[in-house]
């Protein structure tokens, strides 16, 4: 089974940056399609943007588009979310999902998931 492991949260003050980074294991890393979903405290997981396996093809949500960026290095099954003008409302646990199948925005379309990391924006 593929395995996620994410990492480079912590805590920020808001307008600051964060650069979240989701380890991939195995040699099939371009096969799987690649997004961020974040979660608050009693909230729904929350899409946040993904990416095509091809890497050609990405979609945010409304609420950080402009704002992050989604990308992916194949050479070390990486994907990563730069994270800019960070507010409080971006408080949450931020989780990596990888997907074979098809490509949406819903967190029951992905297979594999990562444990998540810890984003807190406080002044």
């Amino acid at each position: 089974q593929v395995q996620l492991v994410e990492s480079g949260g912590g805590l920020v003050q808001p307008g600051g940056s964060l650069n979240l980074t989701c380890a991939a294991s195995g040699r099939t890393f371009s096969a799987y399609a690649m997004a961020w979903f974040r979660q608050a405290p009693g909230n729904e997981r929350e899409f946040v943007a993904r990416i095509s396996a091809s890497g050609t093809s990405t979609y945010y949500a409304d609420s950080v588009k402009g704002r992050f960026t989604i990308s992916r290095d194949y050479a070390k099954n990486t994907a990563y979310l730069q994270m800019n003008g960070l507010s409080p409302e971006d408080t949450a646990v931020y989780y990596c999902g990888a997907t074979s199948g098809w490509w949406g925005s819903r967190a029951d379309q992905y297979t594999y998931w990562g444990q998540g990391t810890q984003v807190t924006v406080s002044s």
